[in-house]
């Protein structure tokens, strides 16, 4: 087995070419993110698709398209799908997101999942942080949550991985928008550790903010149990 192909349970990730590697945020997501029987589900920023493959998996019924605007990373999606046991529900598309919800206008979507690659707090600068959040990050998410907006079905949500202060910045916009908080999951490396992750789910229905906290270490190199539940259907060394 090659080097660059990350086994799961139930398929395998060949990451060659792709410029966004399996990451802890991307398997979290593919785990923790939560629909009630979705019909249609979209990635956007699929790298290698294993965030759509891991919710093929979860979603038995669910079609699945990954978008990515790297062709390298595209492809990679599209090899990955096709050798997978899923290859009829799910399949890439290398194009914008934007593009691609023109493309398929007429289609409402019951989730919409992103790990996207705006990570604010690797900057090391302030005022860089501020410049990007005003400019690329923030284009990214205003377009991305107007077209949740257009796009999702009544009781659909939209469900991103990100940085706190990306978070915070994806909140201040929400009210732009007819688009609900609902759903936000701390992620901690260590039980006393700050938050350094935070999942939010969000969609066109009120409901009351659920606040939940997730912990993936009991100790160094030691994952927690529900680290382990969470991840238990997929990862082999579970």
């Amino acid at each position: 087995m090659g080097a660059h192909i990350f086994k799961f349970k139930q398929f395998e990730v060949d990451q060659s070419g792709c410029a966004m590697k399996i990451n802890t945020d991307g398997v979290l997501l593919g785990a923790l993110a939560t629909a009630n029987n979705p019909q249609s589900i979209v990635d956007v920023g699929t790298g290698t698709g294993v965030i759509a493959l891991m919710l093929a998996q979860r979603f038995a019924v669910a079609h699945i398209g990954g978008v990515d605007i790297d062709q390298d990373s595209a492809e990679a999606a599209d090899r990955n799908f096709k050798a997978s046991p899923f290859l009829y529900r799910v399949y890439s598309s290398f194009n914008t997101f934007e593009g691609y919800f023109k493309n398929y206008y007429w289609k409402k979507h019951d989730l919409i999942v992103s790990n996207p690659p705006f990570h604010l707090d690797s900057l090391a600068s302030p005022d860089e942080q501020k410049r990007l959040a005003k400019h690329t990050d923030g284009s990214f998410f205003k377009q991305l949550l107007r077209c949740a907006d257009e796009y999702l079905t009544d009781t659909g949500t939209c469900q991103l991985i990100l940085p706190l202060p990306t978070a915070a910045l994806v909140k201040d916009l929400l009210p732009k928008y007819q688009l609900q908080l609902q759903r936000e999951i701390f992620i901690k490396s260590f039980a006393d550790s700050a938050p350094h992750r935070e999942i939010l789910t969000f969609g066109k229905e009120q409901k009351g903010i659920v606040e939940e906290e997730f912990v993936i270490y009991d100790a160094p190199k030691v994952y927690s149990l529900e680290y382990q539940i969470a991840l238990g259907d997929f990862l082999t060394i579970f």
